[in-house]
């Protein structure tokens, strides 16, 4: 039996050309490959939610918003690292790799049980490290409560449950009501 530290790492270029087309996704982390699992519906409601809303904004600012499918890729202490963010935005207009983003500035990610351990550990440390990102959501699926951590706040959490959220990147804003529209009422269910 092998150890580890003995294992082939998987080349960054054959990750990438294995997850052209895949039937799942995968996140890459220095040569390692973790699955992606599927999502609930309050997570599908509440993505498409906000991919509706983050989009009508981003036309006409030349940034790009993408929605489960597109890669970040980040180095960190020598390692590559890609991860799926649930909604990526960049108006970076050199970042245009064909299959990853290098230079978000608002990553999202709905929390789930499987995953909210990771995305408010793992990916909020390793986030950070991306110069041009600005904002980092953390968006609940099973209560109104959108987390934000801001560059310009270092990294401090503001949590909202009501009201209005402002759209980093873009000098707007987005209502908790339109975030969670068909999701939650307002008991909570």
């Amino acid at each position: 039996m092998m150890n580890p530290a003995q294992q082939q790492k998987l080349p960054v270029a054959d990750y990438l050309r294995g997850e052209d087309g895949a039937e799942c996704r995968h996140e890459y982390i220095d040569g390692e490959v973790y699955v992606m699992t599927g999502a609930s519906r309050a997570h599908g409601l509440i993505l498409g939610n906000l991919h509706a809303r983050v989009h009508e904004r981003a036309r006409g600012k030349k940034c790009q918003l993408f929605i489960n499918d597109m890669k970040v890729r980040l180095q960190i202490a020598g390692q590559d690292i890609f991860y799926y963010p649930d909604l990526l935005l960049t108006c970076d207009p050199n970042d245009r790799e064909t299959y990853y983003c290098t230079a978000p500035c608002l990553i999202i990610e709905v929390l789930s049980d499987s995953t909210e351990r990771i995305d408010r550990r793992e990916k909020l440390l390793a986030y950070q490290t991306i110069p041009s990102l600005q904002a980092y959501w953390l968006v609940a699926q099973n209560q109104r409560r959108v987390e934000i951590y801001r560059r310009r706040d270092q990294w401090r959490p503001d949590i909202f449950t009501s009201g209005e959220v402002a759209l980093d990147c873009l000098d707007g804003t987005l209502s908790m009501d339109a975030i969670y529209e068909d999701v939650i009422d307002d008991h909570g269910h």
